[in-house]
C-alpha cells in the first residue's frame, strides 16, 4: 500500500469519528449542528473554526474551515497544526493512536503526546516570520501592481512581495500545493513583535486577486493584533479598519493618521490598542458584521477611557469610495465626519 493511500485512509478513519476526534483534542469547541465549532487550530475558545462531523451536500465529514484565516483541510491537515508536529510522521503516528492501531515501535515516546495549544501556535508564528522575511518590498512588484490598480498609494514596511508562496486551490483540492505570487503583510503585537502574516494570492497575468476559494489567507497569531502603518507623527489617535484595502484606502486619504488593519470584523471587534492611545477611529465597512464589531470594539474600550468614533463609508468599503469618488473626495469626506466629532486638524 503506497503512502499517499494509507494517509487518504487515514484521514477517512478519522473522518468517520470526527466527533469523539475534535472531543479529544478541542475540547474547548462546541457542538453546533453538523459541525463542532472552536476558536482555531490551536484549540482556543472561539467559533471562527467549523468541522464537519457527518458527510452532507457533497461535503467530506472531517473537513474544516477556518473562516478568519481562510485556511482548510482534512482532519490529518487539523491534527498536524493542532500538535504543532515538527514532520507529517509524527502526526500519522498520533493518528493511528487515536485510531487504536499500534504506534510505530521506533518512536520516541515524547513524540506520542499531544503537545499543547501554545505549542502549536509557536510554531505557526514561527512559520509567519520566516515568510515574511522571504519577502522584498512590494515598490515595483506584483503586490504594488495591485494596490494601485486598487487605487491604494498608502505602503510601508509592512507589507512585502513574494513571488512563490505555497498554495492550495481549494478545499477539495486533490493535488499538491502550487506556488503563486502574493502581497504579505505582518501582523504585530504592541511590542512590534511578528505574530502573523496575511497571505493575498495575486494573479501574475493581471495583478488581480487569484481567482481560487479564498484568495487572502491568515498564517499565525491575530487575535487582538493587526498590521500597523505608522504616519511618523506622535499622536494619540488611531485609525482601526477590517481589511487591508479598506484600511489602505482610508490611509491613501489620511497619510498623516497611523493606521492598524485587524483584516476581519470578527478580529475588529477584539483588538487591543497600544498604550497611550486616546481615540479609535473605527473604520468599519458598511453592513452588519461591521456595526456588530464596532459595537463590541467601543463596549471594550470606552471602560477603559478611551473614545470610539466610527467612521462609515457610503458604499460597502472605503476601497469602493476610493475607487467611485477619488482620494480627494474621500479625504474631505473623511475629515468632515472627524472634524463633526471635534477632531482638530488643519486640512493642508
Amino acid at each position: 500500500m503506497s503512502a499517499r493511500r494509507s494517509i487518504a485512509d487515514l484521514s477517512a478513519d478519522l473522518a468517520d469519528r470526527a466527533e469523539s476526534f475534535c472531543r479529544q483534542y478541542f475540547p474547548g469547541g462546541r457542538k453546533q449542528g453538523n459541525y463542532w465549532q472552536v476558536g482555531d487550530t490551536s484549540g482556543a475558545t472561539g467559533q471562527s473554526l467549523a468541522i464537519r462531523l457527518r458527510a452532507q451536500g457533497g461535503r467530506k465529514a472531517g473537513s474544516w474551515r477556518d473562516f478568519a484565516t481562510g485556511e482548510y483541510g482534512d482532519l490529518i491537515d487539523l491534527l498536524h497544526e493542532r500538535l504543532g508536529s515538527v514532520t507529517l510522521k509524527e502526526t500519522l503516528r498520533e493518528a493511528r493512536s487515536f485510531l487504536g492501531q499500534a504506534p510505530c515501535p521506533a518512536a520516541p515516546r515524547e513524540t506520542q503526546r499531544v503537545e499543547r495549544p501554545d505549542a502549536a501556535s509557536s510554531r505557526r508564528i514561527a512559520r509567519a516570520r520566516k515568510l515574511f522575511a522571504a519577502g522584498k518590498p512590494v515598490l515595483g512588484t506584483l503586490a504594488a501592481t495591485y494596490l494601485q490598480g486598487r487605487g491604494i498609494s498608502r505602503f510601508g514596511p509592512a507589507l512585502r512581495f513574494h513571488p512563490r508562496v505555497f498554495m492550495r486551490q481549494g478545499e477539495d483540492d486533490p493535488d499538491p500545493p502550487q506556488r503563486t505570487p502574493a502581497l504579505l503583510a505582518k501582523i504585530t503585537d504592541n511590542r512590534g513583535q511578528i505574530t502573523g502574516c496575511a497571505r493575498t494570492y495575486l494573479d501574475p497575468s493581471t495583478g488581480g486577486l487569484a481567482e481560487i476559494e479564498s484568495p487572502k489567507r491568515i498564517l499565525g497569531q491575530l487575535h487582538g493584533h493587526a498590521i500597523r502603518f505608522w504616519s511618523g507623527t506622535s499622536r494619540t489617535d488611531l485609525i482601526v479598519g477590517e481589511g487591508l484595502e479598506n484600511t489602505l484606502s482610508v490611509g491613501t486619504a489620511l497619510p498623516e493618521f497611523d493606521l492598524a488593519s485587524c483584516l476581519t470584523a470578527t478580529h475588529l471587534g477584539l483588538f487591543i490598542p497600544p498604550s497611550g492611545i486616546k481615540r479609535i477611529w473605527i473604520a468599519r465597512d458598511n453592513d452588519e458584521a461591521g456595526h456588530n464589531a464596532s459595537m463590541r470594539l467601543r463596549n471594550q474600550l470606552e471602560s477603559r477611557g478611551i473614545a470610539c468614533v466610527d467612521l462609515v463609508p457610503n458604499m460597502g468599503d472605503f476601497n469602493d469610495d476610493l475607487q467611485a469618488f477619488g482620494k480627494d473626495a474621500l479625504r474631505r469626506s473623511l475629515l468632515g465626519a472627524m472634524k463633526a466629532q471635534g477632531l482638530e486638524i488643519e486640512d493642508g
